[in-house]
């Protein structure tokens, strides 16, 4: 088999390639692989609306099949690749099956990270990264007594509420002295913190894992500090591995993900990467280079690959925003907090709608909003702006965001 092009990875992005390339009028022949079995779907819903019952797969499904076939973009599912041979043009699976390509893109994400330690990998430690993953932890949740949840982000505060919502016993561990440590400011920390001993689960702050307790299944979890909690389920969400290892084979300039440019090319011929397992210099982190991991980057890498392959070439450029549905609160993020050296809180957190806006030497980097859809529009106009204001101008809750940029 031989196509056009070849997208590996049937996730947000990758669908996003396809999807643009038809919009962009492209006539030639492509193909998506991908190692599960499933049309591509959401995967945000996965430690939300589908975990907890509210969604079904159908609803979570980016497009029919129809759509694919209507498109023509071949689904090649169930198939996981191996091999790149970037010289010859093709990528190998699992089964040693040869599929050729004019040009590849690399989509895999990634996968979850698991605990390299002892019991990490009995039956009932759970990863959240599939729908597999989200059906197996579904299932052993309804008959668990009192599930962990280790790690205190995004997926994993995610799976405590539904779990909680659900009237399930869960107990959260977070390395970190504070949860959303690596995402958020100390103030969204605590209010996180807060919401959850609220609505019952058990935190535990600073705390290190050094084993998962029980023979063929798992029924505790080990501190360091020799305390054993109980468990019959064992939900991980640590973050994940960037799925990068047939790249690095083929000889691809890696370090933290593949390094791509601002093309989201690699540094092999007519490959490209883009979304989770991408390492790109990002001019909202003063040009570091960073993984982002959320749907919004992986779907504007793809518009900016699909459009480069047609000969409509522009560099990346997107502010980077994120979501998170927790109980009945809707956080939504615009903008980069790392290396902020001052964090503004706008409204008051007592009335459970407020913004924490994030400033570097004076400047706006980021802005986080629970339940304040208003800010967030026009926090991402301000963080786009990088935008010069007063902790005082912000501060204030009555003046719109919008009115402090300049005419």
């Amino acid at each position: 088999m031989n196509f056009d092009v070849v997208i590996v990875g049937a996730g947000h992005g990758g669908a996003q390639v396809a999807i643009m390339l038809r919009t962009q009028k492209f006539t030639g022949s492509i193909a998506i692989i991908g190692d599960e079995p499933e049309l591509p779907y959401e995967r945000p819903p996965l430690s939300k609306e589908y975990f907890a019952g509210e969604k079904e797969f159908e609803r979570i499904q980016l497009r029919p099949a129809k759509y694919w076939d209507e498109r023509e973009v071949t689904m090649l599912l169930g198939k996981r690749v191996v091999a790149v041979d970037p010289a010859a043009h093709h990528v190998t699976t699992e089964s040693g099956e040869t599929i050729g390509y004019g040009k590849l893109v690399w989509a895999t994400g990634g996968h979850p990270r698991m605990l390299p330690i002892p019991g990490g990998d009995l039956a009932g430690v759970q990863g959240v990264r599939t729908r597999a993953d989200a059906d197996a932890m579904k299932a052993a949740s309804e008959t668990a007594r009192q599930i962990v949840v280790i790690g205190g982000g995004y997926i994993g505060l995610e799976a405590a509420a539904v779990l909680s919502k659900a009237g399930k016993k869960v107990v959260l561990l977070e390395a970190q002295n504070r949860v959303l440590a690596r995402v958020a400011g100390e103030e969204l920390s605590r209010f996180y913190e807060k919401e959850h001993r609220e609505h019952g689960v058990e935190l535990h702050l600073g705390v290190c894992v050094d084993a998962i307790e029980g023979t063929d299944r798992v029924t505790g979890v080990r501190l360091s500090d020799g305390a054993v909690i109980p468990a019959d389920l064992v939900i991980v969400g640590i973050g994940i591995v960037p799925a990068v290892e047939p790249l690095i084979a083929a000889g691809a300039d890696c370090a933290n993900g593949v390094r791509v440019d601002r093309l989201c090319k690699t540094s092999l011929p007519d490959i490209y990467a883009i979304g989770d397992c991408a390492s790109h210099a990002n001019d909202f982190a003063e040009g570091a280079e960073i993984r982002l991991e959320s749907v919004q980057n992986a779907n504007d890498q793809a518009n900016v690959v699909a459009k480069g392959i047609v000969g409509d070439e522009a560099p990346y450029h997107a502010i980077p925003w994120f979501w998170s549905n927790q109980y009945d609160l809707k956080l939504q993020t615009a903008g980069l907090s790392t290396g902020h050296d001052r964090a503004v809180l706008r409204g008051d957190p007592a009335t459970r709608s407020f913004s924490v806006v994030y400033l570097k030497a004076g400047k706006v980097i980021a802005i986080d909003c629970v339940n304040a859809t208003k800010d967030y529009v026009q926090g991402r106009m301000i963080v786009t702006a990088g935008l010069v204001a007063t902790p005082e101008q912000l501060a204030d809750a009555e003046t719109p965001l919008k009115a402090l940029l300049p005419a």
